[in-house]
C-alpha cells in the first residue's frame, strides 16, 4: 500500500481538497486562489520528491489568510495520514538552502509532537498582492496538523520572493529527508519508546 492520502475540510470560509503521494515524483497541480502561494507549494513539493494535487475554493476576495491557512492544516493532515504509524522512516530532516543572496535553515521531526519556530529575516511586507506573514501562517498550521516539530530560521537575504522561495525549497528537502525509509531499521520505527505518537 502506497504512503497516500486525501483530506477534505468544507467551511465557511473555505472548501479544499488535498491529496498527496510521498512516493510520487511528479508535477503536482496546485490551484489555492492565491498565485504566489502556489508558487512556493509547487516548488516545496518538487525539491520535496513528493506529489501533491490541491485544490481551495476560498473567501479570497476577502482576504487570502483563510485559504493559505486551511491549506496548511490539510497538507499537515495529509502528511500525517500518508505515513501511518512511521515505520521505517528517517524520521529527522534539515537543510540549509540558498536562493541566490538568501540563505535558509529548516529543520524537521516528525515525531507527533506539534512546534514551529521561525527566527529571521521579519515577514511583514507584501509580493504584489500576498502578505508574507501568510508564509508563517502557513508553517504554522502545516506543523500543527503533520504534529511534527518544525524549526526555520531565515539566516539572510534581500529580495523577498528568494527569501520565501529558499525558505519552502528548505522545508521541502528537510521533509524528504524525514520521509525516506531506512533499510536499516527494518520496518522499526525510529524511537526509544517504540512508537511515535
Amino acid at each position: 500500500m502506497g504512503r497516500n492520502a486525501e483530506i477534505k475540510r468544507k467551511t465557511s470560509e473555505t472548501d479544499i481538497i488535498a491529496v498527496i503521494d510521498i512516493d510520487r515524483m511528479e508535477s503536482s497541480n496546485i490551484d489555492t486562489g492565491v498565485p504566489f502561494f502556489d508558487h512556493m507549494l509547487y516548488s516545496m513539493s518538487r525539491h520535496g520528491r513528493f506529489y501533491l494535487n490541491i485544490k481551495c475554493k476560498g473567501d479570497t476576495i476577502i482576504d487570502d489568510h483563510h485559504s493559505v491557512e486551511d491549506t496548511g492544516i490539510c497538507i499537515g493532515k495529509a502528511i500525517k495520514e500518508a505515513l501511518g504509524d512511521k515505520s521505517g522512516i528517517k524520521r529527522f530532516g534539515h537543510a540549509v538552502i540558498p536562493m541566490d543572496e538568501a540563505l535558509t535553515l529548516s529543520a524537521v521531526d516528525l515525531s507527533g509532537r506539534a512546534y514551529f519556530k521561525y527566527t529571521g529575516k521579519e515577514l511583514k511586507g507584501s509580493i504584489k498582492k500576498y502578505n508574507e506573514e501568510l508564509t508563517l501562517e502557513f508553517l504554522r498550521s502545516l506543523a500543527m496538523s503533520a504534529e511534527m516539530n518544525l524549526h526555520i530560521e531565515q539566516k539572510y537575504g534581500d529580495n523577498r520572493h528568494h527569501i520565501h522561495e529558499s525558505i519552502f525549497k528548505a522545508l521541502g528537502v528537510s521533509l524528504y529527508q524525514a520521509f525516506m525509509i531506512d533499510e536499516n531499521l527494518q520496518g522499526e520505527v525510529l524511537s526509544t519508546k517504540g512508537t511515535i505518537v
